[in-house]
This record gives structure tokens, sequence and C-alpha cells, in this order.
């Protein structure tokens, strides 16, 4: 490229010339002016500008691999595929061992044409065949290579680890030692009491919980979100998530999962009323020169309150055969949080008062829950399971062991099946393999549709829904575009390069998705690759 842009100036240098010399002729022929004629001048560097200076505020392109896997790995036996952002391929890719350099592998690149959604040319590199444990690479001539990965039994192990612990690394009013929070570890932290925010003189007690941000926030509607998600992964994959993963509580014959959502659980009961039964929303933390911090306790609201009565009825019924005493406080609290919404349902939506209502059906039986929840299934036969309080309701009832109606259960179950369905379809079409618009984004709705077709997986373990769930978390760890990793601390190109508010893990309801499809991943009866 270089060698024909100084050529291409020779010549253009040479056809100004010829033009100048006739022009030149008629002021007197340059071949009979005396060399002597000018004066003596020593060789210099130094050299007059036409007065213009050269400006370097351009931005540089980076330079993305356009062979896209996941950096973190594929499990033996799984379907390993990495895919090619490239108009034009080779016909062949290699796999190369990353510690020798050698290749081990040659496959066949198929090309899949223009994906409109991806605006991107898809082409594929499979190496399925290939099992032997290592870390490798892909390339292909013109193309270069991918970032290193893993085959193995179990490439996900650490990632599903720190996933989980990502909530004891977030716990406030906690010390976590060194031991087991590593860099995480840190001073047991805002333990003074916070005022209203509107009524500065009142102050209570509202240590714990999780941290939802930098500066300490803590938030009853995402962590509700976040309880939810983390209980529906225990309902549905109870042996996943053991009493081994490196807590405080671990070895105490409760499931990890459990423990640490009664910590946050402790922290939810701590924002409810103890004269109403209302719920305030959050606690702030603001810096304060004069003394440290301020602790603000943001008001009641609706929204607080009815995700505090589904949650907590939710953990009750799931907590009982564990601590019944504290389960049946759980309860009775989730029941005075119902009651209080119930004189201003103006303010809470629909779904939100069934998925309540579903819960505490499930954990009481009683049937003024029942009555709510069949009156809205009556009036929404075409349930929108997009919706989360609508999804969860749903699920709750169709798992209940109370007398349920069969014939409203049955149409839940068509439309769960359907759903699924859907999602499967929508990403077996994509050449990306995922139900997602990389145009605008999507992670969170990624994550949302993971966690209905676990569901769905669960009930028919469909070996092409195992499939579907495992190429979503391939596209998080790097199979993207982007070549990025949305998780911390794994894969060679973290989600920070391009945008920081980008990360999955670092958002405590996304995580818990993320944690439920991780589990259903890891568990033994859909694992990828048997069948």
């Amino acid at each position: 490229m270089r060698k024909n842009y100084i050529i291409k100036k020779i010549i253009c240098f040479g056809l100004v010339f010829t033009l100048l010399l006739p022009a030149a002729a008629g002021c007197g022929d340059f071949r009979d002016f005396p060399a002597d004629a000018l004066p003596n001048r020593e060789e210099s560097e130094d050299f007059t500008s036409l007065g213009l200076s050269p400006e370097f505020d351009y931005e540089v392109p980076e330079s993305l691999p356009s062979i896209l896997a996941d950096q973190v790995g594929y499990v033996i036996g799984s379907n390993k595929i990495a895919m090619i952002n490239s108009e034009t391929t080779p016909e062949t890719f290699a796999l190369v061992d990353a510690k020798t350099g050698q290749e081990v592998y040659t496959g066949k690149i198929e090309n899949k044409g223009f994906d409109v959604a991806a605006n991107a040319y898809i082409s594929y590199a499979d190496f399925t065949d290939f099992n032997k444990a290592g870390t490798y690479y892909i390339q292909a001539a013109s193309i270069g290579r991918s970032y290193v990965f893993e085959i193995g039994q179990e490439p996900y192990e650490a990632l599903f680890s720190k996933v989980f612990r990502q909530y004891y690394f977030n716990r406030c009013g906690l010390t976590l030692s060194t031991e087991l929070a590593g860099e995480a570890a840190h001073n047991a932290c805002h333990l003074r009491e916070a005022q209203m925010k509107e009524e500065a003189m009142i102050k209570q007690d509202v240590s714990g919980g999780w941290h939802m941000d930098e500066i300490g926030s803590r938030d009853v509607a995402k962590g509700c979100q976040a309880v939810n998600s983390l209980l529906l992964a225990y309902e549905l994959y109870p042996e996943a998530i053991g009493d081994d993963m490196g807590i405080p509580e671990s070895g105490n014959n409760v499931p990890d999962v459990l423990d640490e959502v009664k910590y946050e659980i402790d922290w939810l009961l701590k924002m409810q009323d103890a004269k109403s039964g209302a719920v305030y929303a959050s606690v702030s933390s603001v810096d304060s020169k004069a003394s440290g911090y301020l602790l603000y306790i943001d008001g009641i609201t609706m929204d607080a309150t009815i995700r505090f009565a589904a949650t907590m009825a939710k953990f009750s019924y799931l907590y009982q055969s564990y601590d019944r005493e504290f389960a049946t406080l759980c309860l009775q609290a989730a029941d005075r949080a119902y009651r209080y919404v119930e004189n201003y349902l103006a303010d809470v939506s629909q779904e939100q008062y069934f998925f309540a209502a579903a819960e505490l059906y499930r954990a009481t039986g009683g049937y003024r829950y029942h009555n709510v929840v069949k009156a809205y299934l009556e009036q929404n036969t075409e349930q929108d399971l997009g919706n989360d309080f609508v999804f969860w309701g749903s699920v709750t009832y169709l798992s209940t062991k109370q007398k349920v109606d069969m014939t409203l259960c049955s149409s839940l179950a068509q439309n769960l099946m359907r759903q699924g369905e859907i999602i499967s379809y929508a990403s077996k079409d994509s050449k990306l393999l995922v139900n997602t618009d990389e145009k605008k984004g999507g992670n969170a709705g990624l994550l949302r549709d993971m966690m209905r077709l676990a569901v769905v997986d669960h009930i028919i373990t469909n070996h092409e829904y195992a499939t579907v769930l495992e190429n979503h978390l391939h596209y998080m760890l790097g199979r993207n575009l982007q070549a990025i990793s949305y998780l911390d601390g794994f894969g060679g190109r973290s989600y920070q390069e391009v945008d920081a508010g980008m990360g999955i893990m670092a958002q405590v309801d996304l995580n818990a998705e993320l944690l439920l499809l991780l589990t259903a991943i890891l568990d033994e009866e859909i694992m990828v690759g048997e069948e």
C-alpha cells in the first residue's frame, strides 16, 4: 500500500513538471542555465513549510478480531462454533493449541450470508468434533485469530461461583474477610441509622442488604427482582447450588442460595413500616464533608409494597422446611403489605396484584388470594409472559400444591410452551444464534427470554432448548459483533473497553437472571452434548 502511494506521487510530480516545462522554456532554457550561478548553500535539514500545520485529532479505528468465540470456553461434547464477521472468507480455518502454537484441527468455513438484524456478514467455524481438553484459538488466512478459550469438562465452574458470590461481595453492613472475599474484602459499612427523607427527626436501623451501586444504595424493587430470580433458580434446580459456595453460612445444612437470599430478606423486613405494613422504596447514601456520609430512607411506594408482598410470600414458602418460625414471620409481613395495597389498588398494576396473590395463595391456600388469581387469568386468556409479574405468577400457579383451576392451568401451560417455541425459533433463525438485535443491544431482554426458556426446558427437557441456552451464554462471553465479554473478569476483552454501563454482573437484578441461565446450562439433565 505504501509503495503504491509513493509511485502515485512520483507520477503526479512528473505530470506537473511536464505541464510547467513549456512555460519555463519561454523564459529561457533550463539546460543553458550555468550551475555556478547558483549561490553556495550548505545542506540543511531545515525547511520552510507552506504555513499549514498538520492536525492529528482524528480517531484511530480500533482493530477488533473478526473471529468471534466464547472467550471462556466450550464444554467437551457440546456444539462448538466460532463466528466470522467478514463479507469474504477463506475456505478453511484452523484450531490452534495456544501453548504449543500447533494446529490441532482444521475445518471448512460455512458462509451463512448477511444478517439484517445484526447488519453483518456471518460465517461459522464449526469444531464440534474436536473434544480434547486444553486452551486454543481459531485462526484463518486473511482474517486473523480469535481470543484464547478453553475446551474442558467444566469451563464455566469458576464463572458460576463468582456470579453467585457477587451477592456476598455486595453485602452491606458486614465485614467481608480476605479469606472469603479476596480483593473485595472490606470493613462493615453503612451501620449508622438512616433518617427519613421527608422527616429528618425520624431515624431507624436499615443496615444490611445488597449494595446496588458504588455508593452503597439499596433498593427494594431491584432487590425483590433479584430475589425472585434466585428463588426461581432454586425451585427449578434445587441441587445445583449446594452448601459449599464459599460464603459465611456455607456448611450450615441450608442451601447457600437460600442463605444469601435471606441476607437480603432480613434487610427487606427492616424496610416495612411497623404500623401500616407499607414498604419504603430505598435507602440512599450521600457523601457529607462534615460527617462522612448520610443515609436517607426514601418514601413509601405502592410498587415497593406489592413487590415486597410477593417476594416475602415466595421466600416463606421455600424456606419453611429450614426455619418455620422465620418463614412464618415473612409470611405475616407479606400479608400485611398485601392488605395495605388493597386500599390503593389504583396505584398498582393488575399484573403486580396477580403475582402477589399467586404467591400468597401457594403459601397459604387462602381463597381470597385464589379469587384474585382466577379473576386475572379469566380476564386475560392470552397472558403477556414478557411481563415479569405475569411470568412469575403463572409459574407459581402452575407449581402450587393447592387446589387449582385445571382449565386455567392448561391454558397457562400452553401459553408458556408457545412462548418457549417463539424464543427458540427466533434464536435459531438468527445467524448469531441469539434472540437479540445487535443494533439495539438487548442483554436485559436476552436474559429475560432465557429465564423463560429455562422454565420451559425444565418442564419438557428439550435438547434444542438446551443448545439455545448455551448459545446465549456464548454470546455474552464474546461471540458477539463487538467481541467483548459482558461479564467481569472473564474473557480476553471486557465490555469496559466499550461502555462501562454494559456489564451484567454489576447489576444485581441481571446478575440473578445470569445465574439462572448458568444453573440451567450446568444442570446434568440438560447439559449440552447429552442426548
